[in-house]
């Protein structure tokens, strides 16, 4: 019997126009994601980086017992923000040993400061999903104007936005938890975007929109964000060490 696995997930998909940067990234560049990969080997975890276009040369150079690369074709009917979700779920569908805990992660931004599946406020919570966060509510100017297709897609969108505007918006770049809840959450993500996503021709990705949509809507009583999970989103604090994960 294999020991269940505990997984840290990240896709780096370039080639593409990124709306959030105003950018495209460039292909073979690994010192985008190398703080995220030094991080999760460091607390001594298994990552994985989905990629559509690193070359040979450089996953053979940086894979190592903790990291390693997987090359996945990019779908252009989705954005890559919300593609990754896609990649995640058929990957932990064939995934060969049991899964025990699960976190995903946006790779350029993010780094591990200590190992989430040990830390008592994750042992203490097995049905909890977490996720990060940012100072500010659920209704604000960003997140009004991100929401524009989704709303016009989803009947309860406007009235799950009147019911949480005052709660914490929850961020998409961090979130996890033992496998049964993440998985449940993922598949019902995927099944989000596939159905009201793809036809998405506005500025915003709609990410962060069908993100906090599912997790207020189907899962509030599961999520748990902020400390010790995430430090303060885009405080850039780096050196901080008390928390899971450092967004920004």
């Amino acid at each position: 019997m294999h020991t269940p696995s505990q997984l840290i997930l990240a896709c780096h998909l370039t080639g593409i126009y990124d709306v959030n940067r105003n950018t495209t990234l460039a292909d073979d560049t690994y010192a985008l994601v190398q703080d995220w990969a030094e991080s999760v080997a460091q607390a001594n975890l298994t990552g994985i980086i989905f990629h559509n276009n690193f070359s040979d040369e450089t996953c053979k150079r940086y894979q190592n017992e903790h990291i390693s690369f997987i090359r996945v074709a990019y779908n252009p009917e989705f954005n890559p923000n919300v593609y990754r979700y896609f990649v995640y779920r058929d990957f932990l569908a064939t995934y060969p040993e049991p899964i025990q805990g699960v976190f995903v992660t946006d790779v350029s931004d993010v780094t591990l400061a200590q190992n989430p599946f040990k830390h008592p406020f994750y042992t203490n919570h097995p049905t909890a999903l977490f996720c990060g966060n940012e100072p500010k509510p659920l209704r604000n100017d960003w997140m009004i104007d991100h929401a524009t297709h989704l709303r016009g897609q989803i009947n309860d969108y406007q009235a799950y936005e009147d019911r949480f505007a005052n709660e914490t918006l929850l961020n998409c770049g961090i979130f996890g938890g033992a496998f049964p809840v993440f998985s449940e959450f993922l598949q019902q993500l995927c099944e989000i975007h596939d159905q009201y996503n793809r036809a998405n021709k506005t500025a915003y990705t709609g990410d962060m929109g069908a993100f906090n949509y599912l997790a207020r809507t189907r899962f509030n009583q599961n999520i748990r964000h902020g400390f010790p999970i995430n430090t303060e989103f885009k405080a850039y604090q780096n050196d901080r060490m008390d928390c899971w994960f450092r967004h920004k």
